[in-house]
């Protein structure tokens, strides 16, 4: 094992330091795309239900 040039131990430290780094990565991005999606909808929601109301005030009037 000792045989291998000291290079080659930190190109395979290296790579699982980048593995590790990546998934951390995506695992962040995930849950901020998920807030994303979720503060979203709520807007969409939001503005439904802001819809049905408009529409229940015209319909009252006529």
């Amino acid at each position: 094992m000792l045989s291998l040039p000291i290079w080659i131990y930190f190109v395979v430290i290296g790579v699982f330091i980048s593995a590790f780094m990546a998934v951390k990565t995506a695992k962040e991005d995930k849950e901020i795309e998920t807030e994303w999606i979720e503060k979203e909808g709520q807007v969409y929601l939001e503005r439904m239900e802001k819809e049905k109301e408009r529409r229940r005030g015209s319909k009252a009037k006529a």
